[in-house]
């Protein structure tokens, strides 16, 4: 009974087995918190200069293009070049660019397309490193704990989600916007420090028979032609390019509860909450070997809450809705990630970590800049539960048209792919 209880808690083995992860899992969860406070200070400085949806819907515009662009760049680099190399070197980026988001409102600037530059140049530095930092955790720990590595690097992002935006609200409300920017530069700057610390981890299996090196391309095919991973990414976009509501949080804010900062810091710790419960009791999750059937169920139900957040009069209720939100997008990223990786050869690892990359995270930006639309020819509870319900019509949709997708399992001790599989996956490449 006691061990059937633990088994439902999140699993910490990946912490206390490999002091790389752990030392992987600390950079970015101080990371992952400075950019929380930063996304809230981007959002309010937007906010207090345009008073306009559009503009905090530009915000997704600015962010989702570069995260395409360089996140499909940094996948054929990660397959290409120790991805160690590449983490550090992208890591440097974001912290100058950290440096100049400090820099522009220490000096008062009032210019909204000079910020969001800045915020491209470090979304773009991320979006570069992202496929190879997804590569890391199948590369430092044991088959049987990937997902719960993937699970203890989302329960950290929930963490650093309810912490961040409620700290980033205290921050903004007593010292202004250069305290907020200035905590996430010294963030990073902790984030690149440990990132230092991780072995050199080259591609595997990228090497031929006969010592010809694999072409450098086939992330997008094999992606194509496994209906369980289309059918995860699909899913994923499904619910965040329809429904996702970040954009939308001041202008809520603002028509419900007085535009108060910290109340708009609480929508995103209630998301938080949300996710952060999931994950503490993601051991249950990452047991469940339906995880197709996982992923799906999860994207609906988030799509359903952030309806109801749409129709919520009162706080309570709306912080509830986006609770619920959180925790079904928590289980729905864990199951998505581990299938990715399970499914994915190494050598193609970091080119197909590109396309999850671009959809996980793109995804929810262009969503922000298509509810900013539809809430300013609208109104903001229009633009939620439409979105809620077009993302739950979608995610049916591709669970009616992909049958592996529905009856996947996972391998049942969380198997590496073979050298033959590498093999195969290259011949299915081209």
């Amino acid at each position: 009974m006691r061990g059937r209880g633990r088994g439902r808690f999140i699993d910490t083995r990946p912490l206390r087995d490999s002091r790389s992860f752990r030392d992987l899992w600390i950079g970015t969860s101080v990371s992952q918190l400075g950019g929380q406070m930063a996304n809230v200070a981007v959002l309010a400085q937007v906010w207090e200069l345009t008073g306009s949806p559009v503009g905090t819907g530009a915000i997704g515009l600015a962010t989702g293009l570069p995260m395409v662009l360089f996140g499909l760049l940094g996948g054929t680099l990660a397959d290409a070049v120790d991805r160690r190399t590449v983490v550090r070197a992208t890591t440097a980026g974001q912290l100058i660019a950290a440096t100049g988001l400090c820099a522009q409102a220490v000096a008062g600037n009032r210019s909204v397309p000079l910020l969001l530059v800045l915020v491209a140049a470090g979304v773009s530095c991320g979006a570069l490193g992202a496929p190879a930092w997804r590569t890391f955790p199948v590369r430092l720990l044991p088959g049987d704990q990937v997902a719960a590595g993937l699970a203890l690097t989302n329960v950290s992002f929930q963490a650093a989600m309810l912490a961040g935006p409620a700290l980033a609200g205290l921050i903004i409300a007593r010292w202004g916007f250069p305290a907020a920017y200035a905590t996430q530069a010294l963030a990073v700057a902790v984030s690149t420090l440990t990132v230092i610390r991780l072995p050199s981890m080259r591609p595997e299996g990228t090497e031929a028979a006969g010592g010809r090196r694999r072409p450098e391309r086939g992330g997008w095919r094999i992606v194509l032609r496994r209906p369980t991973l289309w059918g995860s990414m699909a899913t994923d976009l499904s619910a965040t390019l329809l429904a996702m509501p970040i954009a939308l949080f001041p202008l809520v804010n603002e028509v419900r509860f007085g535009g108060d900062p910290q109340t708009l810091g609480l929508f995103l710790s209630a998301v938080a909450v949300g996710g952060i419960t999931a994950g503490l009791l993601s051991g249950t999750v990452t047991r469940w070997r339906r995880s197709g059937l996982v992923q799906l169920s999860a994207a609906c139900v988030w799509g359903l809450a952030l309806g109801c957040f749409g129709l919520a009069g009162p706080l309570w209720p709306a912080l509830g809705c986006l609770a619920v939100a959180g925790a079904a997008d928590t289980v729905s990223v864990v199951t998505r990630s581990a299938l990715v990786q399970w499914e994915t050869p190494d050598a193609y690892r970091g080119r197909v970590s590109s396309v999850e990359h671009v959809i996980g995270v793109a995804g929810p930006e262009l969503g922000n800049f298509r509810g900013g639309l539809v809430a300013t020819a609208t109104s903001a509870s229009f633009s939620l539960v439409l979105g809620g319900l077009s993302a739950v019509v979608a995610i049916a949709a591709v669970a009616a048209a992909n049958a592996p997708l529905r009856a996947y399992r996972t391998p049942p001790a969380a198997a590496k792919p073979t050298v033959r599989e590498v093999a195969d996956a290259a011949a299915a490449a081209g």
